[in-house]
């Protein structure tokens, strides 16, 4: 049993991810197109393993209209969906029916570039899901410019409809106003993202601090 849900919740785990071909082309000064699918892929590795460690998650399920993607992620071990209309926030209301037709009472929607996912930070993500009682619940980690949303909780999975893109962060605590959720806001690792070059910038930097503080 996990500290961070109850037992007579089921939460599911939502990981929307675009074409490899593509991707992060805002990057494109930084990394030519062949470095930004490694990175993709690394990035997408990375969050599957964290959601599939993370304990109170029951089901982890990527949802994508690449066909890669989804063979490299049912090979780690996730359920996944094969998103049929176009766009993110399309593409997460598609996981979270198929999630809500199995039961979910909560689902966790994780995008693939944050460097610093975790099974602790998604932990911390989901905690208020047993610490507070009340539904609806949105929980929302912030970008670390204070605009996007890195990580969002909502229970139930209808709660609220999905805002993904530019000042998404207002547009979810809108959404949960309107609802009359709960709504709370989880500062921590999470608030990190891999979007612009800077952004690549500061977690190259991180890392080395990190290898350094461990000679």
């Amino acid at each position: 049993m996990s500290d961070s849900a109850s037992p007579a919740q089921r939460i599911v785990a939502v990981v929307p991810v675009g074409a490899l071909e593509g991707a992060k082309s805002r990057l494109g000064g930084t990394l030519d197109a062949e470095e930004r699918r490694e990175l993709a892929i690394d990035m997408l590795d990375r969050t599957v393993q964290a959601a599939l460690e993370t304990p109170g998650l029951d089901e982890t399920l990527v949802v994508s209209p690449d066909r890669e993607v989804l063979t490299r992620a049912a090979s780690a071990g996730a359920r996944t969906l094969l998103q049929r209309s176009q766009g993110l926030n399309r593409g997460i209301r598609e996981a979270r029916d198929d999630a809500t037709a199995g039961g979910a009472d909560a689902i966790v929607i994780v995008p693939i570039d944050l460097p610093l996912v975790s099974s602790a930070a998604l932990e911390q993500l989901m905690a208020p899901l047993a610490a507070i009682v009340e539904r609806p619940l949105v929980v929302l980690a912030p970008d670390r410019h204070g605009r996007g949303t890195n990580g969002l909780v909502v229970a139930p999975p209808d709660a609220i409809e999905f805002g993904f893109g530019g000042d998404s962060r207002a547009a979810h605590a809108a959404c949960a106003a309107e609802a009359g959720a709960r709504y709370v806001e989880i500062d921590g690792p999470l608030s990190l993202d891999i979007d612009t070059p800077d952004d690549l910038l500061l977690v190259e930097q991180l890392m080395t601090e990190t290898v350094d503080a461990h000679r």
